[in-house]
């Protein structure tokens, strides 16, 4: 009888195992393909195996001093000690984040901290419904998930060319994608033209995504008559306009100074000439709070009745996906814009040290180049933590095989990472490429 007991639980168990595996004929690992590296990622990590002393990492976007060391800000780190003498709990926020960190984004951004009529006038009318974000894509990803569940088309213009992960975002969230042109490579300069044009052939209704400044990766930003052209087609067009606010401060070094096409569309919004409009922005390059995750949405709405139904459509999309964002970052912020602390002063400076050296290291860069046999005035005319070299993919591997300077293919240098001990050997290899 304990004999056939046992078989009958061998059986049982081989019932099973044949169960698991008719159950999952359809997940066959061996044949799952593999990814390729992300772009920047892999050649951070071909950078960290070269053990060529001399070799220049400048495919990340992230913030090095003059001797090629990741920071934190003096006033960040201020912000931290406060922090860490009066915090008394690490409770979850809010799915939106804390009703203090929604309203100081809100004046910061949409109000200039009251330099603005135009945005105080909509935060006043409850016609700004802001969420915090993990960071800047986070950001992104949240609104692209919200406009492909209420926006009815679902075709999103990017410029010509964007930041890689912009079009990756979009089509996970189950957007469409479709370029509109922005830069031409062969004179290494704004193609304004065709850029008014591709958008006026494009749609009505259609999303567009515009960045706010230190356009990503080429540097090259509208001027304000400019944006007015373009925001007159957006206009006659009905385009959803999705800002996209990564750099802000790192044109000017002044963070007012650069979000003129946010004033102009405050000030479209209150006209009701373009009523409703998104912006992503996030505090990872302004405040060096990179790992912090630290960044926000804003949805400007029609209406204070609309933007109840938008806020609570925000809290939907958001609680499945990862219930609520990490505080840390978002209480630095705080503490920072709070007056009794003194330290927003002393970070609105520790930025403008920060762009002030990028811009040195931009000029130093391009006095060392040879202007023989190439035009680099276009370097001048960039602005943020890139500069757009026009370089071709087969001169830039040519500068990482045989000086161990690490770029991406399309010829974008992150110039945080050149600095006074790296600058004359970059700008000799570039000569020497740019000759052979």
């Amino acid at each position: 009888m304990y004999r056939t007991q046992l078989i009958k639980q061998h059986q049982q168990r081989l019932l099973k195992i044949k169960s698991f595996s008719t159950t999952n004929r359809n997940l066959k690992f061996s044949e799952i393909p593999l990814a390729p590296p992300d772009k920047i990622l892999g050649i951070t990590e071909a950078y960290i195996n070269d053990s060529n002393p001399k070799k220049i990492n400048l495919g990340v976007g992230a913030y090095r001093d003059n001797s090629g060391k990741p920071i934190i800000f003096p006033s960040v780190k201020k912000a931290e000690e406060i922090l860490l003498k009066k915090e008394t709990e690490k409770e979850y926020t809010p799915i939106i984040g804390s009703k203090n960190f929604q309203s100081i984004v809100k004046n910061f951004i949409f109000n200039n901290s009251n330099k603005d009529s135009n945005g105080k006038q909509l935060i006043d009318d409850g016609r700004i419904v802001t969420s915090q974000t993990i960071s800047g894509t986070g950001s992104l990803r949240v609104i692209a998930d919200f406009l492909n569940r209420f926006y009815t088309n679902k075709k999103i213009l990017v410029p010509k060319p964007t930041w890689a992960n912009h079009v990756a975002v979009f089509n996970d969230a189950g957007l469409k994608p479709e370029f509109y042109n922005y830069y031409e490579t062969s004179v290494n300069d704004l193609d304004f033209n065709n850029l008014k044009k591709s958008l006026e052939s494009q749609p009505d209704g259609s999303i567009v995504l515009l960045h706010a400044c230190c356009h990503n990766p080429t540097g090259m930003d509208l001027t304000n008559e400019q944006w007015d052209e373009v925001l007159q087609i957006i206009q006659d067009k009905k385009f959803f306009p999705l800002v996209d606010m990564a750099y802000q401060g790192f044109a000017s070094g002044k963070p007012y100074q650069d979000i003129e096409l946010i004033r102009k569309l405050t000030k479209l919004a209150n006209e009701n000439k373009i009523p409703t409009f998104a912006l992503c922005q996030s505090f990872a390059k302004n405040m060096g709070l990179y790992g912090e995750r630290t960044g926000s949405i804003s949805i400007i709405t029609p209406s204070k009745e609309e933007s109840k139904a938008i806020e609570s459509q925000l809290k939907k999309l958001i609680r499945p996906i990862y219930s609520s964002p990490p505080i840390h970052g978002s209480k630095i912020v705080e503490v920072i814009f709070d007056e009794q602390t003194g330290l927003l002063q002393e970070w609105l400076s520790d930025l403008d040290k920060v762009v002030g050296r990028l811009n040195d290291v931009r000029q130093k860069l391009y006095d060392n180049l040879d202007k023989s046999n190439y035009n680099w005035d276009h370097l001048l005319k960039q602005r943020g933590m890139f500069v757009y070299t026009g370089l071709k993919p087969e001169q830039v591997k040519k500068l990482r095989d045989d000086y161990s300077v690490y770029a991406t293919d399309d010829g974008r240098f992150s110039i945080s990472g050149i600095n006074d001990n790296n600058v004359e050997y970059l700008a000799n290899a570039i000569n020497e490429v740019i000759q052979g």
